[in-house]
């Protein structure tokens, strides 16, 4: 909606609180033609602002959409996840040494890959929103997957450096392009994403593509589980002059590459361009079930429609979104976040330590991980509960408690005490949906909207940058000194929680008392002449979530 738009929308509420019978702006014939499609948009042909339908329609469509949509990008997610992840799988059996680099070279290895990733997250979103995600992701998939095989061949500190880079290319941006093309098929990406009263009445917004999210998250643990059986199977190969490691390699990124390759004729643009020769040449829909898709979406946030599924943003667009403070809270705790991906880059390590076999260490990731997958309901509780950061807040505290436990037991506990401690320590109740909806819902225009998944999935990298480098070799094999920096990590980010919190709080105060002190002449003035835009105005429809 532009500026002159939005100003007549609040003229059109004047004066208090809206309510309203009508449950989309589209049912308002003042605001309908501000929100309408643009002919740009790929799915205006089934736009219809009269359409209606019932709930079993709407749920039987959200269910082909999970089926066909929701499960193959927890498929594609579980294939970065096998590829990016396997290597932890390898150094149980005894990759550093084979290969002949030591603990240093590993975690200069997971920095390179962790600065690549990083670096590509925006590039990959402006290409992807530039030739379609159906097309990028897929092209990723089966780039990262000829690196992943080429790995069976390292055979020093170079060839280890440089695959490890080539990999967080290739993988860099994946996530939040994932994000994205999940938002063109679910509903309440940011209930208030524009804070207009018809968003904010409408509750089902604000958890349909969150709870989705957490699943999609939440498959990276399934995947742990699942790689950690293959890889205490495929580690037991041996022959022809290979390694087990080197035959894990092979065989999952074959499995990674295979799936790229259909991934690529799977994917459809959109909901309104399924048909292909692959897929059907009528598509996975009829004309009814497109239609309700489309309009379902744009009743629930009909900024969707005001860029096209093959539009890229501009430098200004980025620059805006980079200089929003008001998510910098939130991309601080993203920062901080990195404790517990220390302790599982060297989960494998550790037990082995203690004296696990390659084969026992393996099936001894499983149980943690496992847990770990039941607490995707996290998501689902601070959506009805309403509350985010506080139920988010959760992570650091457990972490603190496990972190301070590891400290201060005796080097003699026995080592299958250890392994429950540190499998506790993993359980960690992930936040992940939670932290990237919250970017979501107070971004507040469709640029930052755009960009702020990535650049929060890109402090996410910056934290597993510094968590490849807590642990030294000379700290081995218990890491005190690591596992009391990492105290003090926490410590800050549980601070950081509350700063968050009161941040919001204390914002939205100030704009309450802003707003409630104009007149409705001197909001009017206000609308039409401040250059506030986005989560910046002062009106209550800009109000921040927390």
């Amino acid at each position: 909606m532009s500026d002159d738009d939005e100003k007549k929308f609040v003229e059109s509420i004047g004066d208090g609180e809206l309510t309203l019978p009508s449950k989309s702006v589209f049912d308002d014939p003042v605001l309908s033609s501000f929100y309408t499609p643009p002919d740009s948009y790929e799915g205006k042909h089934r736009w219809d602002p009269h359409a209606v339908w019932t709930a079993e329609e709407e749920a039987a469509i959200v269910r082909k959409i999970d089926v066909r949509i929701m499960l193959f990008a927890c498929l594609c997610f579980a294939c970065l996840q096998l590829d990016r992840g396997n290597l932890s799988n390898a150094l149980s059996d005894n990759f550093l040494a084979d290969v002949g680099i030591n603990t240093e070279d590993y975690n200069l290895g997971s920095s390179v890959f962790f600065i690549t990733f990083l670096l590509m997250e925006i590039p990959s979103q402006l290409i992807s929103k530039r030739v379609g995600v159906d097309v990028w992701v897929p092209t990723q998939m089966i780039i990262w997957s000829v690196v992943a095989i080429s790995q069976a061949k390292v055979t020093g500190r170079a060839s280890f450096l440089a695959t490890r880079a080539l990999l967080g290319v290739f993988e860099g941006g994946f996530i939040p392009d994932m994000v994205l093309y999940l938002s063109y098929w679910y509903t309440g990406v940011d209930f208030s994403h524009t804070r207009t009263a018809y968003m904010l009445i409408n509750p089902r917004a604000a958890s349909e593509l969150t709870i989705r999210l957490s699943f999609f998250w939440a498959g990276t643990t399934l995947t742990s589980i699942v790689g950690s059986l293959m890889a205490s199977g495929i580690l037991e190969i041996t022959g022809h002059g290979w390694n087990g490691w080197q035959y894990l390699f092979v065989i999952e990124g074959v499995l990674t590459l295979a799936f790229g390759v259909f991934a690529l004729f799977y994917l459809p643009p959109s909901p309104t361009q399924t048909g292909s020769r692959f897929r059907g040449k009528s598509g996975w829909f009829t004309e009814r079930e497109e239609t309700i898709m489309v309009t379902r979406v744009l009743r629930d946030d009909p900024t969707k429609s005001d860029m096209h599924n093959r539009q890229a943003l501009s430098a200004c667009q980025m620059w805006q979104a980079l200089t929003d403070y008001d998510l910098y809270p939130l991309y601080a705790i993203g920062v901080e976040g990195f404790a517990l991906a220390t302790v599982k880059a060297y989960f494998t390590l550790t037990l082995k330590s203690l004296g696990f076999s390659t084969f026992n260490t393996n099936l001894l990731t499983i149980p943690s991980s496992f847990c770990e997958h039941t607490l995707v309901g996290l998501a689902k509780l601070s959506e009805v509960a309403r509350e985010r950061v506080l139920i988010a807040s959760i992570r650091p505290w457990w972490q603190l408690i496990l972190f301070i436990t590891l400290v201060t037991i005796p080097d003699s506990t026995p080592p299958w005490s250890k392994y429950a401690i540190l499998s506790i320590l993993i359980v960690d109740p992930d936040c992940q949906s939670i932290m990237v909806s919250l970017c979501s819902l107070n971004s507040g225009s469709v640029r930052t909207r755009s960009l702020s998944a990535s650049i929060f999935n890109m402090m996410g990298q910056l934290s597993s940058l510094a968590a490849a480098n807590v642990y030294q070799p000379g700290d081995k094999p218990y890491y005190h000194r690591g596992n009391r920096v990492l105290i003090g990590i926490v410590a800050v980010e549980i601070l950081l929680f509350i700063f968050t919190k009161l941040y919001y709080i204390k914002r939205n105060e100030w704009k309450e008392r802003k707003w409630s002190a104009m007149t409705v002449e001197e909001r009017k003035a206000y609308l039409a002449n401040s250059l506030d835009r986005g989560n910046k105005r002062q009106a209550r429809v800009s109000r921040a979530q927390h």
